[in-house]
């Protein structure tokens, strides 16, 4: 482990991350906890949210603060209002919706730290201009050891629907929901 300094960091000093909708900050990044995890907050627009996915090696915890989630984790679909906490291993499949008519917030812990590389490297790829080329999303996805599955709409798809929801009856493992994204 790698001896770290103690830190007080404010939301609004924190510059916000952008990626397919959502909007992170990430108060506590891997290098602030000498690589032991990262601490960051999530704003997912009505509607928004990740496809189905794996991290094969990081877990990550969701505590609700603002709003209402639909989480679905290793296929089960969850209801997750302000003061849920959802946790998610490494190697279980999960994917969130935001439910409700306003954005919707969380505090997310990952393990170990460093999460925040994957998700500034997506904000760069897709940045706006329409759905990402998907071989370059591959590469990127088994870069940081995700296994994604394609939504069927979203932005990460091609054509309309909902931003960034997850795909639906999507599971592991090529059920319905899409095709995989990076490894498997």
């Amino acid at each position: 482990m790698t001896a770290t300094r103690g830190r007080v960091v404010h939301l609004d000093g924190v510059k916000p991350i952008k990626w397919a909708g959502e909007t992170g900050r990430w108060l506590l990044r891997g290098e602030d906890t000498g690589g032991l995890y990262s601490f960051f907050e999530v704003t997912t627009p009505p509607g928004g949210g990740p496809p189905l996915h794996i991290h094969e090696d990081v877990d990550e915890s969701f505590y609700v603060i603002d709003g209402e989630y639909e989480i679905e984790l290793d296929g089960e679909k969850h209801k997750a209002p302000a003061g849920s906490l959802v946790y998610g291993p490494r190697g279980v499949g999960h994917a969130f919706v935001n439910t409700w008519h306003r954005p919707s917030k969380m505090l997310c812990i990952a393990t170990p730290g460093g999460v925040e590389n994957w998700f500034e490297e997506l904000g760069r790829l897709i940045d706006g201009q329409g759905p990402p080329d998907w071989e370059k999303m591959q590469a990127l996805a088994t870069k940081h050891h995700i296994v994604g599955f394609r939504p069927k709409r979203g932005p990460l798809a091609a054509g309309g629907g909902r931003p960034g929801g997850p795909p639906e009856g999507g599971r592991p493992g090529g059920a319905p929901g899409g095709a995989s994204l990076g490894r498997g």
